[in-house]
């Protein structure tokens, strides 16, 4: 396979992970804002405070949908590290997007339906570029390939020096 070809192929698997990524994202801002503004009429709890019930309703649902749709090919090996490793990650994303809504409404004053939608999808759009890389760079890991890892093995057994890929632009030793 050229270098050419091989980076056209890297870029399209990637444009499908951002496809689908996107898919189970938008998924999750529906229902991050129909529970949200549920919440909030019909309950008595803060702007900020529904936002949380709401990203964590949305955040069970974006992991279900990143391991079983986008990310269903990746490792499945330890699922408590990358259960943990979500967690993690996606509390981290609920400071950004509740903080943005946090500093609007108790920093600004801007407490209206309207103001609280338009900072909260402010936040949300802010906290899913950090949840994206993080999602998966630590948590959804591409596994090595079967074919490879045989192909690898078969080398080994043969007693063949392992060719390792050569940086764009480099030539071999």
């Amino acid at each position: 396979m050229s270098e050419r070809s091989a980076l056209r192929s890297r870029l399209d698997a990637l444009m499908r992970e951002v496809v689908k990524f996107g898919a189970v994202g938008g998924a999750g801002v529906f229902v991050n804002f129909a529970v949200f503004n549920l919440v909030r009429h019909l309950t008595e709890l803060p702007v900020v405070r529904a936002s949380v019930v709401a990203t964590v309703v949305a955040t069970v649902t974006n992991y279900l949908g990143y391991r079983y749709f986008t990310y269903r090919d990746r490792d499945k090996q330890g699922r408590t590290r990358e259960l943990t490793l979500f967690l993690l990650f996606s509390v981290i994303g609920l400071v950004i997007e509740n903080g943005v809504l946090y500093v609007a409404t108790y920093g600004f004053d801007w407490d209206t339906p309207l103001q609280s939608n338009v900072f909260k999808f402010l936040g949300i759009g802010i906290a899913t570029l950090f949840r994206f890389w993080s999602y998966r760079t630590w948590v959804f890991r591409t596994a090595l390939p079967a074919r490879a890892a045989v192909e690898s093995a078969e080398k080994l057994l043969a007693g063949e020096p392992e060719r390792r890929p050569q940086p764009y632009g480099s030539s071999p030793r």
